[in-house]
């Protein structure tokens, strides 16, 4: 019954002459593990396969793998090489998409992407290809000169399509009161092989063909869509029924007067249900180019005849659909009931029961198909009236059964078949490399055409996609008149309060654009009116600047390098701009553009800079008020563990940008000391001038200096004061630790090409007799007296470097550079675990003359935690500001035009007041001398 379909005795003379060509030639190729879906058996070549390459010399990686259906010893018996590492490989082959994280840049890779649609849940992945510069071969558009796919697994989906909805049938039945053979036929993934699911149905024809179909559902019809090999799998497995194929239209008379001895099948090709909508006459050549012009009457002429369709058509938005959800309303209608009906024997509520759409294409071809089904929850009930899909085979409606990997349920079948297709196009894809222009390569149009991406753009072909993709999302933002629309930037550490607060209001709708689309998707899951999308600001000018033009107000949470950028489109599309970072030199030259422009920029609200901005000018400004002198000036801030969770060397977690963290421990920093400028230069003497802070002696605190604070004599009006400082907390001994990592190097931004993706992989040790300058085969005695002796022999600081496994042989993360190498290793030791909670501590000491002559010194304090159910503390302190200041903008509460910063009455007085209606409180106390 089912022929494996070999190409063997067909291999082309190409085929042959590629063969021949790497005989001499040491070509290594990988077979990657599957690991987006746990259903995931398959791969796209069998052991004979491998065996075949190995014998022309071809070195094939397996990467190991216990869920795949053929065991790896059989790839070991074939000559492959079972092994994690597949750098190696030029060409990575798999049958499902990798995660994006192990993506190995500038490789070919060959996997179906689904990213020839904009399908948006794989929009990150594609990102992730062109920055990583990775030549993707697409099978799905892999075909020949008639169009039709040469490497797919169509039969087989067809196939377990098949058996799957004659088991859904029959759980249908029984809901509806009718036991049924078909109660028999279980998943497709429940048998071993094919072989035992065709017995399965067989037995079910056998009992069917005696008679013992419930007399009071009459006659069960199937309606196969499409002549494909996903229509002919899918009739295979019918075919072990006793089954009679009749014309779409005599389907009406066998449904109502039919054998109950076999059932009746139809196979609707174009022809039979599509008409030109002037006239009702189908034209095949106009169709091709046309389709717009036409319409299916296969819901009238077909479908109130079917019991169960199952459709494996290609739809495009062109296209007309086949059913649309007013169709399915009408075909839910009871249908007339005949008079052997009875309480024991029920009729049937209407004759469509069931769908099967093994095109899994949402939205498509079934309109009201919204979302697949999993092998895991295979079915569920439309309710057309509703509108709603059912978790369950029984209520009203239309058995769904859509799920989009159905091939999984046979993996070794359908592997087999598979890798027979793909294998004669491999001699072609070993010698691509993914460096070299793709115009360079020998490819074949079934080859070159399924290239997507290569040399980090979407090759001609598929330029498309990010237009498609925008259209897409275009729509979906427009889809909500009347709404106020946010574009927020990033979905990091503080983007969540931010969208928490906005989208209270029900006519707020906030756009999350992130590079990972993951975390988008999870806040546009917890809050309404949310909107998730792809997004790098580095690489798709295009795309941002169509963003920004469709909202009201942009807010920028990514790193201060890209604010430029981002406010010169939002002055070209006149859309105002939010954004927590300090005003840097690039953007001060936007002033007046933006004014031109009639926009509001506002800067530097969130927690430093921002909440302390506030709090200082509204001591400021009251002192003034009262006619008071500031003489000195003193605020620190610093994001921080909860004492409980501060148990490590550093005392500190990450609660935002471990790169930032660490790259502001080497900056140099000036600030005023009894009216002397103190300069600390770069390169790390500034954790050197780390200083006990005793304000709160129950919290063991320690700061240093921060960047240019001799500035804010002018931006906060005190020019009369003999000492100004603004400063970072932390726990006593994180200067300390860090200065150990200075000492050896490892703050250190510069390329590192042995830390590359491209490079194998490098230990702690290593790297660290690379920065010494010592030769990496040391004794390890050796190589610990070294750091000893470069760390100030030291036994507390040895112990910081094996409490971080620094001085083993454990890797180093890969990175562009050892600062960001550190950063990554340091984020995974010191990330905060779920039950744990961050603090934000920030102490302002303002030191003001009065006009009496008294001294009194304002301390102004803000203490919060965050908390494990919800926010963190530096989400909250720096989104709730941003959120307030953006929904100021939004309703006109801020309305100067050009750069803003939250340093003026109208701005702070009614941003501090909301603050603390989100719970950020401030304490101020003073102390007076006479």
């Amino acid at each position: 019954m089912f022929r494996l379909l070999r190409h063997q005795g067909k291999r082309t003379k190409s085929c042959l002459a590629g063969q021949r060509r790497y005989e001499h030639h040491r070509a290594v190729m990988a077979i990657r593990r599957e690991d987006i879906n746990p259903w995931e058996r398959r791969a796209p070549l069998a052991p004979r396969h491998v065996k075949e390459l190995t014998h022309a010399g071809v070195r094939v990686l397996v990467q190991p793998s216990n869920r795949r259906a053929i065991h790896e010893k059989y790839y070991l018996r074939a000559g492959a090489v079972i092994q994690e590492d597949i750098s190696e490989a030029s060409l990575i082959i798999g049958v499902k998409r990798p995660p994006e994280e192990k993506v190995i840049p500038r490789k070919t890779y060959a996997f179906f992407s689904h990213t020839i649609k904009a399908q948006e849940a794989n929009m990150g992945l594609l990102e992730d290809l062109l920055t990583k510069e990775v030549r993707l071969i697409d099978y799905e558009k892999m075909v020949d000169a008639n169009g039709f796919r040469i490497v797919a697994f169509g039969q087989w989906a067809g196939v377990a399509g098949m058996i799957n909805i004659l088991h859904g049938l029959g759980l249908r039945f029984l809901a509806l009161g009718h036991h049924t053979p078909f109660m028999h036929i279980g998943m497709a993934h429940n048998y071993r092989n094919v072989s035992q699911a065709i017995q399965a149905v067989r037995d079910c024809g056998y009992e069917i063909s005696m008679g013992l179909m419930p007399k009071s559902i009459g006659p069960v019809t199937f309606c196969f869509t499409g002549t494909g090999n996903v229509s002919k799998g899918a009739q295979d497995i019918l075919n072990e029924l006793p089954v009679e194929y009749v014309e779409p239209h005599e389907l009406k008379d066998v449904s109502e007067t039919g054998d109950m001895t076999k059932v009746y099948a139809t196979v609707l090709s174009r022809h039979h249900h599509l008409m030109r909508k002037s006239d009702g006459i189908y034209d095949p050549m106009e169709y091709e180019n046309h389709p717009e012009l036409y319409t299916s009457h296969f819901r009238t002429s077909v479908a109130p005849y079917t019991t169960c369709l199952i459709n494996g058509i290609y739809w495009d938005p062109h296209t007309p659909r086949l059913l649309r959800r007013l169709d399915a309303q009408k075909l839910m209608r009871p249908s007339q009931v005949s008079g052997a009906v009875t309480e024991g024997s029920p009729g049937l509520p209407h004759k469509l029961l069931a769908i099967c759409d093994i095109s899994a294409d949402t939205g498509g071809s079934i309109e009201f198909m919204n979302e697949c089904t999993t092998i895991d929850k295979p079915f569920c009930m439309y309710d057309a009236d509703q509108h709603i899909d059912h978790d369950s085979v029984e209520g009203n409606g239309i058995l769904m059964c859509s799920i989009d990997n159905l091939p999984a349920q046979l993996p070794i079948e359908a592997t087999e078949y598979f890798g027979d297709r793909l294998f004669p196009y491999l001699w072609e894809m070993l010698p691509s490399d993914a460096t070299r222009p793709l115009d360079e390569e020998e490819f074949s149009p079934q080859i070159r055409d399924a290239v997507i991406t290569s040399n980090g753009v979407l090759t001609p072909k598929f330029e498309y996609i990010e237009k498609l993709r925008e259209r897409r999302e275009k729509a979906q933002i427009m889809k909500k008149s009347g709404m106020k629309r946010v574009l927020m930037l990033g979905s990091g550490y503080v983007s969540g309060p931010a969208v928490e607060y906005l989208t209270r209001d029900e006519r707020t709708q906030v756009t999350v654009a992130s590079i990972l689309l993951k975390q988008a998707e999870e806040l546009a899951a917890k809050y309404p009116n949310t909107i998730p999308v792809t997004l790098d600001a580095s690489s798709q000018e295009g795309h941002l600047d169509s963003l920004i033009k469709d909202h009201d107000v942009v807010i920028s949470l990514l790193p201060h390098s890209f604010h430029p950028l981002i406010a010169k489109h939002c002055i070209k599309r006149k859309v105002n701009m939010v954004t927590a970072s300090y005003l840097s030199p690039d953007m001060r030259e936007l002033q007046s553009s933006a004014e031109e422009a009639g926009i509001t920029i506002v800067n530097e609200i969130g927690l430093d800079p921002g909440i302390d901005h506030m709090l200082a000018m509204e001591c400021i400004d009251q002192a003034k008020a009262d006619g008071c002198t500031v003489e000195s000036y003193s605020s620190f801030c610093g994001g921080l563990p909860a004492p409980e969770c501060s148990d490590n060397p550093l005392r500190y977690k990450f609660s935002w940008s471990p790169y930032g963290v660490l790259l502001n421990t080497i900056n140099p920093a000036t600030f005023i000391k009894d009216n002397q400028v103190v300069r600390i230069p770069a390169g790390g003497t500034l954790m050197e001038n780390a200083a006990p802070m005793d304000f709160f002696p129950g919290f063991s605190l320690e700061g240093f200096p921060n960047r240019d604070s001799t500035s804010y004599t002018k931006i906060y009006g005190i020019e009369t004061a003999h000492t100004l400082i603004r400063g970072t907390l932390r726990f006593k001994g994180f200067a300390k630790a860090m200065n150990v990592f200075i000492k050896l190097g490892l703050i250190n931004d510069n390329a590192c090409p042995i830390l590359h993706h491209t490079s194998s992989p490098v230990s702690w040790k290593e790297l660290l007799c690379k920065q010494m300058g010592l030769q990496s085969s040391i004794s390890h005695n050796a190589f610990e007296e070294a750091v000893y002796e470069r760390i100030g022999k030291d036994d507390t600081n040895m112990e910081i470097l094996r409490w971080f496994g620094m001085l083993s042989d454990e890797p180093v993360p890969h990175a562009e550079s050892v600062l960001t190498a550190l950063a990554k290793h340091l984020e995974v030791k010191l990330s905060f675990n779920k039950s744990e909670r961050d603090m934000i501590i920030m102490r302002n000491d303002v030191g003001l003359r009065h006009p009496t002559g008294e001294l009194e010194t304002k301390h102004i304090s803000m203490v919060v935690y965050g908390d494990p159910e919800g926010f963190s503390a530096m989400a909250k302190t720096v989104g709730y500001p941003v959120a307030i200041a953006t929904r100021m903008v939004l309703d006109g509460e801020i309305s100067k035009k050009g750069l803003v910063v939250p340093m003026t009455k109208d701005f702070y007085v009614p941003a501090l007041a909301r603050l603390k209606e989100e719970g950020l409180y401030f304490m101020s106390k003073s102390t007076l001398q006479e």
